[in-house]
């Protein structure tokens, strides 16, 4: 697909939506509740992501082999599985595939910082990502399936942390990104605190213009906003049918 139909001139993208715009997000909590402490289901667009956390599990208890517990917070252990099925590539991806190993990375730096560490000392928490579909805002995805599935496991959080990816098509920005404009276009994944400036995640793969970056960081600031809400939402939801079977 060339450039030039990623964005119309009437100001349409490929899948119909303005350059500031979501792709639709639905989000599900607790949808595993007797295979894990907690799990979330969160799609974006087409891409659908589950999330299972165990934990958090102290000395004695079915810890995975070797795993040495830290005196000052938890063991944060994060495994993704990404099924042949899930994208357009159908290639099976090793264990040991780079890219999902930096993202893995990259998202257990966000979560220990967003954590409430001293709570859990000398435990380990281990987390669990199933991509079911993706068609972009893969670290997106997972960082929004992670946090949901944290509040319903339990475990005490900062706040909320949210993410949203926002690419470049010459002049304009465009927020949340499907996989047809991350294949032809440059973009930055940014994940931020609550309702707050504070970024707390940033992957930029690409190279983008300085003097653009900060329009783009905006952008995606307010579409973590957006995004905040919805899954703040969605847990009241969950919560409030939670107190009644109770």
């Amino acid at each position: 697909m060339s450039r030039l139909e990623l964005y119309s001139p009437e100001g349409l993208r490929v899948d119909g939506r303005r350059w500031n715009e979501l792709r639709r997000f639905e989000c599900r909590i607790n949808t595993h509740p007797n295979a894990a402490d907690g799990s979330s289901y969160v799609q974006q667009g087409n891409s659908k992501v589950l999330c299972l956390v165990k934990g958090p599990m102290e000395h004695g208890a079915n810890l995975a082999a070797g795993t040495k517990l830290d005196p000052n917070g938890p063991v944060l252990s994060l495994n993704i599985n990404y099924p042949p099925f899930a994208s357009n590539e159908r290639k099976k991806r090793p264990k040991n595939d780079r890219r999902l190993q930096e993202i893995s990375i990259i998202l257990k730096r966000c979560f220990m910082k967003t954590i409430v560490l001293k709570n859990y000392s000398r435990t380990a928490i281990d987390i669990n990502l199933t991509v079911l579909a993706m068609d972009g805002g893969l670290l997106a995805c997972f960082c929004n399936a992670i946090t949901l599935a944290l509040i319903d496991a339990g475990i005490s959080l900062y706040d909320y942390v949210s993410a949203v990816s926002v690419g470049l098509y010459d002049q304009t920005p465009l927020l949340d990104m499907n996989a047809l404009e991350e294949n032809d276009l440059s973009f930055i994944t940014i994940g931020v605190v609550g309702d707050s400036d504070k970024i707390n995640l940033t992957l930029c793969e690409d190279k983008l213009p300085l003097d653009k970056l900060e329009r783009l960081i905006s952008l995606g600031i307010e579409g973590c906003h957006r995004l905040k809400e919805l899954m703040d939402l969605q847990v009241r939801v969950a919560g409030g049918q939670l107190q009644e079977r109770q």
